[in-house]
């Protein structure tokens, strides 16, 4: 009993540092953005004196964050919705289908999760430039959906592969066909999993900043990460509005998170059980 108790203790203590290992930070950058730019270098740590709230009007309207934040919106809805539909199809037909070549077709998506961007990033800019779709909202849309892909098919076929087989025999003789059964019963039972692909397809969309500077160049069609280098400059930074654009864009994730984490971790689990 007194091991069992110690263990919980340390597990506890370290789950306590590793939280304040994030927590502060964020806390701090909150805090920061209400302060005038002297008191974050003259008392970075204390509370300010007298909380500026118009630095955050004033950072939105300054840094054209409506802009940003629509852009965003949008790429991160349609390349996640992107990932969804195709993810799922293809969970459904790796893990429910026997056929030739399977193991070889599932070859690419584990090269999708070890190879990182910056590997292939030439080569999928000449593709993107062929087809003219640099500077444009569906260049973005189209590689974060390549991004996630790869982590949503194996994250939903271990979701199914998980599932009884009973389930899919009964559908079989209840005439259904493997549209029916995915849409009518598989969806329902899969909400965990697709939660948690949706979550991680939001964060990642919603806070990739190398593509979004290299493939858009347009000022008003960039996101939110690329937009919010209208703060910083090449002599000098706005660090009271920096940190209070940064501030705006975070804590909405956060919140995302906080709501659906209960779902994300039980995709999680339950996919991996067999």
């Amino acid at each position: 009993m007194i091991a069992v108790a110690g263990s919980r203790t340390l597990y506890h203590t370290v789950m306590i540092v590793l939280s304040l290992i994030y927590i502060v930070p964020l806390g701090w950058m909150v805090m920061s953005s209400f302060k005038s730019k002297r008191e974050i270098f003259d008392s970075p740590f204390s509370p300010p004196a007298v909380p500026d709230f118009s630095t955050w009007a004033e950072a939105w309207e300054r840094g054209n964050l409506g802009g940003y934040v629509l852009n965003s919106v949008i790429v991160t809805a349609l390349a996640v919705t992107i990932i969804l539909l195709c993810a799922l199809a293809a969970a459904y037909a790796f893990s429910r289908f026997e056929f030739r070549g399977k193991t070889l077709l599932l070859a690419p998506f584990i090269l999708g999760l070890l190879l990182p961007v910056q590997s292939y990033i030439t080569a999928q800019s000449r593709i993107f430039d062929s087809v003219y779709l640099l500077n444009t909202r569906w260049v973005l849309m189209v590689a974060y959906a390549g991004l996630g892909l790869s982590l949503a098919v194996f994250l939903l076929k271990a979701y199914l592969d998980s599932m009884p087989k009973e389930i899919f025999e009964a559908a079989r003789v209840d005439g259904a066909g493997d549209f029916r059964t995915l849409v009518q019963i598989v969806l329902p039972l899969m909400a965990p999993g697709i939660s948690t692909v949706a979550v991680f397809s939001i964060l990642s969309a919603w806070n990739e900043f190398l593509l979004a500077m290299l493939y858009v160049q347009d000022d008003d069609l960039r996101t939110i990460p690329a937009g919010l280098l209208a703060f910083t400059g090449r002599h000098a930074t706005d660090y009271p509005m920096l940190f209070a654009a940064l501030s705006m864009i975070t804590l909405p994730v956060i919140v995302v998170y906080t709501i659906f984490h209960k779902q994300v971790i039980a995709g999680v689990t339950e996919g991996s059980v067999q």
